[in-house]
């Protein structure tokens, strides 16, 4: 599971960071002092789970998941005991009271793992899929896997761009939402923003995949792995 922490005490940080690195199925891709500075990360990078202290300055924990249009699962990590409540009623997987002992922090990991092997169960039934639905101007569309051409991502909303239509489709969401929806075998994220419906690329054009007028980037983190798919193509 990829793992962030954002906890604004150091030593707090780098105890439930040295907790995480000990621990076999977590990994730790990110660390924040504050949670303005992980706003960012957590849109565009996949993230499965956060560790979120919650009385910091400038935006508590609570504020700061709240403000997400789709978070990760989240473990609270606080010393004041009467936000408990608060956080169960934000989904929080668990609430570690400090200070806590590693044991304490493995049971918390645990119950998120068992919900995201639960997740990721689902999700393998849904690669047999061939649509998908997305809310959009207060209605809910069916989205044909087949009829997209790519999906730009725009902060805390999505654009489906599709072949049947001119206009494309808005829905609130994030590219890394959606991008677990759809089939791993048919679509690939080539850059932070974008997500491309591998069988209808016809142009690639130093670097950018070209749709009629738009220049979709490839960029350097998701280069390697959309050369090997060209490359496996290639006459």
């Amino acid at each position: 599971m990829k793992t962030i922490a954002i906890d604004d005490e150091p030593l707090a940080l780098s105890l439930i960071t040295g907790y995480v690195e000990k621990t076999g199925f977590l990994k730790l891709v990110g660390q924040f002092d504050n949670p303005v500075d992980a706003i960012d990360f957590i849109t565009y990078e996949d993230v499965d789970l956060i560790f979120l202290d919650i009385q910091m300055p400038d935006l508590t924990g609570i504020e700061f998941l709240r403000s997400l249009p789709d978070p990760p699962k989240v473990i609270f990590t606080t010393a004041y005991e009467k936000y408990a409540l608060e956080g169960y009623k934000l989904n929080a997987v668990d609430y570690l009271l400090k200070p806590f002992g590693y044991e304490e922090f493995l049971t918390a990991v645990q119950k998120a793992r068992k919900l995201f092997d639960m997740e990721r169960k689902l999700s393998d039934v849904a690669e047999n899929r061939d649509f998908l639905f997305l809310k959009s101007e207060y209605k809910i569309r069916k989205i044909e896997f087949d009829d997209i051409l790519y999906i730009e991502g725009l902060k805390d909303y999505i654009k489906v761009y599709l072949e049947s239509s001119d206009d494309p489709v808005l829905s609130i969401s994030t590219v890394k939402s959606v991008e677990k929806k759809l089939p791993s075998d048919k679509f690939m994220r080539v850059h932070r923003s974008f997500i491309v419906n591998l069988e209808k690329i016809k142009t690639i054009e130093r670097s950018r995949i070209v749709f009629g007028d738009t220049y979709i980037p490839v960029s350097d983190q998701y280069k390697a792995k959309f050369q090997k798919f060209v490359k496996e193509n290639f006459l």
